[in-house]
């Protein structure tokens, strides 16, 4: 029985073109996971359900449209480009996809964050030194009062040329579509020219409810470590699945 809901909508013209429409993200299974094997003799992360559970939860947004990619390509300027040398769209050309990047522009409405605004974060670096390039999503997303949710790049499954800035959204009072932010991975690619074709997933959404926790810290007695080792100790394939592994149903 499912007591919550999910909801994505987007502009009807987009919406109308059936295409790229999100999914739960189990549904993007990598194929070198599938292929795995996981026996008593042969044990593989396939047999890891916390790492499974990674590729499952939640759902999955796919890029809108073609993004051509121009990154550092003269690889001098270190205070940042600017936006129409470095990234640049297109890919626009049904008429569809053509009114509904007028509607809402999509195509002119890419934006970027400077690298001054995460002054002093590692993803400086990483990026170059340039500009944060972000993309807009055409889709609004709606929980439940008490739900938000957590967006990151696919977990385990990511794309090796960039990864969104992961972030949560109390998505069940904030009005308006979310747009994520880029990070380029110059640690792979110091210059890239590249095209991040539609309909490359770029975004996991992880609802989760809203709760007040608080911490507490304390010791555990050596004989309840030693009996905990001896239990874990035993060779059984599928230990944590049949004894503690809760089953998880997105949809």
């Amino acid at each position: 029985m499912f007591s919550k809901e999910i909801e994505f909508s987007a502009h009807e013209d987009y919406f109308a073109l059936k295409e790229d429409y999100p999914t739960p993200i189990k549904l993007n299974i990598p194929e070198w996971f599938k292929k795995l094997e996981h026996t008593y003799l042969n044990k593989t992360i396939k047999g890891c359900m916390p790492f499974l559970d990674t590729l499952t939860s939640g759902y999955l947004l796919k890029m809108p449209q073609d993004f051509g990619l121009r990154h550092n390509l003269d690889n001098k300027n270190t205070e940042g480009k600017e936006f129409k040398d470095s990234f640049q769209t297109f890919g626009l050309h049904d008429m569809p996809q053509l009114l509904y990047a007028k509607s809402i522009n999509l195509n002119s409405g890419l934006d970027v964050h400077p690298p001054k605004q995460l002054e002093g974060s590692p993803l400086i670096e990483k990026n170059k030194k340039l500009s944060f390039y972000k993309i807009i999503n055409p889709w609004k997303i709606k929980t439940p009062k008490g739900y938000s949710c957590l967006f990151v790049s696919p977990l385990n499954n990511s794309d090796d040329r960039f990864s969104i800035v992961s972030g949560i959204v109390d998505t069940d009072t904030f009005p308006n579509e979310i747009n994520f932010p880029i990070v380029i991975n110059g640690d792979k690619y110091p210059v890239l020219e590249t095209i991040i074709k539609k309909g490359t997933p770029y975004v996991q959404i992880i609802p989760f409810k809203r709760d007040n926790w608080k911490m507490t810290v304390k010791p555990r007695l050596q004989k309840e470590v030693q009996n905990s080792r001896l239990f874990h100790g035993l060779s059984l394939l599928n230990l944590y699945k049949d004894k503690y592994w809760n089953k998880k149903s997105w949809k």
